[in-house]
């Protein structure tokens, strides 16, 4: 590594490099960088710290060459450190181990207190991180815990305190939420749910429409209906399917007319299952009006969550609840169309439809 000798007042002065310096010029980053010897930290040309008189600085070709010669990195413009984001990410990441590890959800503080970061800013960068909040996410880990006993422990009982729960009772009144089912029903991989699936046409192709106790619980469009029930029957392997009958027939008909005219609304329950993040993610969804859009990191941004853009991405791929939770509405922030689970020319006549009808509407 080449280190340049110091120079004093004029000959700094003369190099072209001071006038980077002087400038803050950003596109100069990464060429070089300066060490002060006052205060014994190098920089970068576009560092906003004060700027040190001329004779006090060494030129460097680069942090390696500037840290050999005893100068120390320095905090703000972060030359030879890892950037803010890999370190607050660093962070998180050690707080979720923490929770992950400890038997009770910890409290924010003490969460905050390990990061060494203020509860406010702990929460609001755990948050931005991950999704979820700290007490969401902890909730979320002992969900998937009790998954995972309920697979392996004798009894349900025994599944439900090796998850870390301080009573039954308490797990009991979250169990809903957790799990979607009863625990016994989860614990027998879903055996037990009756689902209700019929097979149309509609204007995108092939349709299935499927009903759970609860409500509709899928919605699939493809080109194949052969496919259409084996991608069922993966959401849902252990549940009991059956042929459609008159009854169900009359909600199959409101719903491929919904797909049709999205802006008609669909007056039906839906049986929507997914991670506590998925769900806050499919709801921003079903708050986009018909014939308009927003991009992923706009989605991001609604939930409160602006670092978790692949992770929006991610939860509108699990959707299998199409048109009903439109996650067609979702583009890039260019505005062109990405990946659509059935398909991006579905996914642009269904944007086209809409637009359409909203161009009519404000004509009228």
């Amino acid at each position: 590594m080449k280190t340049d000798r110091a120079c004093d007042d004029k000959a700094t002065r003369q190099d072209p490099r001071w006038q980077s310096v002087l400038t803050r010029n950003k596109t100069a980053d990464g060429s070089f960088v300066y060490g002060v010897k006052t205060t014994g930290i190098f920089c970068s040309p576009s560092c906003p710290s004060r700027q040190p008189r001329p004779e006090n600085i060494l030129f460097f070709s680069d942090a390696v060459a500037a840290e050999l010669a005893g100068f120390r990195p320095c905090k703000r413009c972060r030359q030879g450190l890892p950037s803010l984001a890999a370190e607050q990410a660093a962070k998180i990441a050690l707080a979720c181990r923490y929770i992950e590890q400890a038997e009770s959800a910890p409290a924010l503080r003490r969460l905050a207190q390990e990061a060494g970061i203020s509860p406010y800013h702990f929460h609001r960068l755990f948050k931005s991180v991950t999704g979820l909040t700290p007490k969401g996410y902890a909730a979320a880990w002992r969900a998937r815990r009790v998954r995972q006993e309920l697979q392996q422990q004798g009894s349900v009982t025994e599944a439900i305190m090796a998850a870390g729960y301080s009573s039954t009772g308490r797990f009991y009144a979250e169990a809903d939420a957790v799990l979607g089912m009863a625990p016994t029903h989860y614990r027998a991989g879903g055996q037990g749910m009756d689902i209700v699936f019929a097979i149309g046409r509609c204007g995108l192709g092939e349709i299935l429409v499927a009903q759970s106790q609860r409500g509709i619980c899928a919605i699939l469009l493809g080109d194949d209906a052969q496919q259409l029930v084996e991608q069922l029957q993966d959401s849902f392997p252990h549940a009991q399917l059956a042929a459609d009958d008159a009854q169900f027939a009359q909600r199959m008909a409101l719903v491929v007319g919904f797909v049709e005219d999205p802006g008609r609304g669909l007056d039906l329950p839906l049986d929507i299952r997914g991670t506590a993040f998925q769900q806050r993610v499919w709801l921003a969804l079903r708050d986009i009006p018909p014939g308009q859009a927003l991009s992923y990191t706009e989605v991001a941004q609604r939930i409160g969550s602006p670092a978790a853009v692949r992770a929006v991405a991610g939860a509108c791929a699990a959707n299998i609840l199409a048109v009903a939770i439109p996650c067609h509405r979702v583009i890039r922030r260019d505005g062109g169309l990405s990946g659509y689970r059935w398909g991006i020319e579905r996914k642009r006549r269904l944007l086209d439809v809409e637009a359409a009808i909203r161009d009519i509407d404000n004509e009228s």
